[in-house]
């Protein structure tokens, strides 16, 4: 059985300044390579906090498929 959820989206034109990445309580957010962020959709809560505190508003909420047992 599945269910959509709320995931964070980070768009490519992502500068990498690391304010999600220090915000997420579940830290799901990391820089790779210093280069643009990526969200693990595994840790993702949904809770927006990395939205709000993106500076370049590159960060959307969008419905993920999660797996629900």
């Amino acid at each position: 059985m599945s269910k959509a959820k709320k995931k964070a989206c980070i768009q490519s034109d992502c500068v990498a300044c690391g304010c999600c990445m220090k915000i997420c309580p579940v830290k799901a957010i990391s820089i790779p390579h210093g280069i643009i962020a990526i969200v693990d959709s595994q840790k993702c809560i949904g809770c927006g906090k990395c939205r709000a505190a993106c500076p370049a508003g590159v960060i959307e909420l969008m419905e993920r498929e999660a797996v629900v047992a």
